[in-house]
């Protein structure tokens, strides 16, 4: 691989759009990285003295593609310096809770008047207005009250808790992309920008309009472990190897239900696909075959077939996977290996070209490129140094 700060190929869709990242830590670093992912220019305004997460900078992979500057917003010049960037951008992004960007200075109003076109992206918890909107909150909180968390885990144990992958990313990230991207094409359309209002409880709530439906349908119980896809189906859930590991079973449909049986060896079973008065006895069975062989020996089993079996790796085995390592699903860069950035474009290839960026390092390479010349330090401030 390539140095850390060594550009590598692709300029990616997003080529020739311009980002300002007011800093901040969890969704909006994510979604800022995504759109450098794809090709945009992403400028970090880091705050002094940091603030991001508590680990080395140089291994904060949310920051790679990306270039930084450092401002002091409450510094009498720095909303300026901020403005001269919108002023340049297609795109601000901003995660601080609702009023705090206009009280110093950089919130939409301001950003507009210097540039009309501007898309301005806002990610909270808990959105720009409602009772909670000034309360503080974590991805736990935010998809606790949208009925995410609670379907998740087994029905006589506490809800399991997905990391911070469906508030801060699938339901906030993902969701201050889509809406960002759909108001720039907006402004290229109209000439006309607008700020995106994305909520990770409205984004996490979104993301079970599926559920909502099976439930309005009579297809899903409100209550978790019972359903098809919360681990209630004997054939969609997870089990014990007998070397303390786990396989992934997705046998929904039933000709894969029926592979699944045949390779288990526990061909009798075929009529309790659809009978839920034999799933406890099939859940009983299943487990008990999984717990005679070890992950590995029952990866080699399933592996050339459609049963839709598939062992539980680790956040490090997982680059070794032979498919995700045939596909190149994660890369390694300046000594880090990471996912490599998705999805994949065929005329506009994306790529990680550079590591993250630490803060203040792009300063003068980001005043010239985008002219902006008051991010240098002053003079006085130099002799200060």
């Amino acid at each position: 691989m390539t140095a850390a700060s060594t550009p590598t190929q692709g300029p990616g869709p997003l080529s020739g759009v311009r980002v300002v990242e007011l800093a901040g830590i969890g969704p909006g670093p994510f979604a800022a990285m995504l759109l450098a992912d794809l090709g945009a220019d992403v400028v970090r305004v880091d705050r002094p003295g940091g603030g991001g997460l508590a680990i080395d900078p140089r291994s904060d992979i949310t920051n790679r593609n990306k270039r930084s500057v450092v401002v002091d917003l409450k510094a009498p010049d720095g909303p300026a310096r901020v403005l001269d960037l919108a002023e340049r951008a297609d795109i601000l992004i901003e995660g601080y809770r609702p009023g705090v960007a206009e009280r110093l200075g950089v919130g939409p109003d301001a950003c507009h008047a210097r540039n009309p076109r501007l898309v301005y992206g806002r990610m909270t918890g808990w959105g720009q207005e409602g009772p909670l909107a000034d309360r503080a909150g974590h991805d736990i909180g935010y998809i606790a009250v949208t009925g995410t968390l609670g379907l998740i885990g087994r029905p006589d144990e506490p809800p399991a808790i997905p990391a911070n992958l469906v508030g801060d990313y699938a339901g906030g990230s993902l969701y201050l992309v889509v809406g960002v991207l759909a108001a720039l094409h907006h402004a290229h359309a109209t000439g006309t920008g607008q700020v995106v209002d994305a909520a990770i409880v409205d984004g996490a709530a979104h993301l079970a309009s599926m559920i909502h439906g099976m439930l309005a349908a009579g297809a899903w119980q409100d209550r978790r472990g019972v359903n098809l896809l919360d681990g209630g189906c004997p054939y969609y859930g997870t089990y014990e190897t007998a070397d303390g590991r786990y396989m992934a079973v997705g046998a929904l449909e039933p000709q894969f239900y029926a592979e699944f049986l045949r390779l288990l060896g526990l061909g009798d079973l075929a009529s309790a696909h659809t009978d839920w008065a034999r799933w406890g006895d099939l859940r009983e069975r299943v487990a008990a075959r999984f717990k005679s062989r070890t992950r590995d020996e029952w990866t080699a089993v399933f592996e050339d077939s459609d049963a839709c079996v598939a062992p539980v790796l680790s956040l490090r085995e997982a680059p070794g996977h032979p498919h995700l390592d045939a596909r190149g699903t994660f890369t390694e860069h300046g000594g880090i290996v990471q996912p490599a950035p998705a999805p994949r474009f065929s005329a506009t290839p994306t790529a990680v070209r550079t590591g993250p960026a630490l803060p203040g390092a792009g300063t003068a390479d980001v005043a010239r490129d985008w002219d902006v010349p008051g991010l240098l330090p002053h003079p006085d401030e130099e002799g200060d140094r």
